[in-house]
C-alpha cells in the first residue's frame, strides 16, 4: 500500500525528477567539463580488458596518490549510486535488477564512448563495471528503504 502511494504521489515524483535533473547536470560537469583537457593526440584512449585498471589500482596502489586511487575506485561506484536510487523511484519497473543493470550499462557505455570520442577522457570497461556496481548499491538501498517504510507503515496501521 505505502509503496504504491509513494510511486503515485505527484509531488514526490516531481521532486525526484528535479533531483535527477540536478544530478545529471552535476554528472555532466564532472564527466565532461570540470578539470578536463582535450587530448591533442590522434589516438583514442581506451581499455577493453575487464579488471585491468581495477587490478592496477589495487596491486600498484603505492604508485598512486590517495586522491587518484580513491576517486578511480570508489568514486566511480559512489557517483552512480543515485542512478539506482532515482530510476526505481521514478519508474518502478527499474526495481527489477536486470532492467536497472541493462539501462545503467547503456547509459554508462554512452558516457564512456562520448568521453573517448571527444577526447576529454577514455573509454574504460572497468569504469562501466564500477559504475554499474554503484547503481546496484543504489537499487539495494532503494529496496531496503521501501521495505523498511512498508514494514513501518504496516506496523503503524495495524
Amino acid at each position: 500500500m505505502f509503496r504504491n502511494a509513494l510511486f503515485h504521489h505527484k509531488n514526490v515524483n516531481i521532486m525526484i525528477f528535479a533531483i535527477g535533473i540536478v544530478y545529471a547536470l552535476i554528472m555532466l560537469n564532472l564527466l565532461f567539463l570540470r578539470g578536463r583537457y582535450v587530448s591533442l593526440s590522434d589516438h583514442y584512449m581506451y581499455n577493453l580488458v575487464p579488471f585491468r585498471t581495477i587490478q592496477s589500482y589495487i596491486v600498484l596502489r603505492e604508485h598512486y596518490n590517495f586522491h587518484t586511487w580513491f576517486t578511480n575506485l570508489f568514486g566511480n561506484i559512489v557517483l552512480f549510486i543515485p542512478i539506482g536510487l532515482l530510476l526505481p523511484v521514478l519508474n518502478r519497473t527499474f526495481l527489477r535488477p536486470i532492467l536497472l543493470i541493462i539501462t545503467t550499462l547503456g547509459i554508462i557505455f554512452i558516457i564512456e564512448f562520448l568521453q573517448m570520442v571527444t577526447k576529454v577522457g577514455s573509454f574504460d570497461v572497468d569504469d562501466i563495471i564500477l559504475n554499474t556496481c554503484g547503481a546496484c548499491v543504489g537499487l539495494f538501498l532503494t529496496k531496503l528503504t521501501l521495505r523498511t517504510f512498508q514494514r513501518d507503515h504496516k506496523q503503524g496501521g495495524s
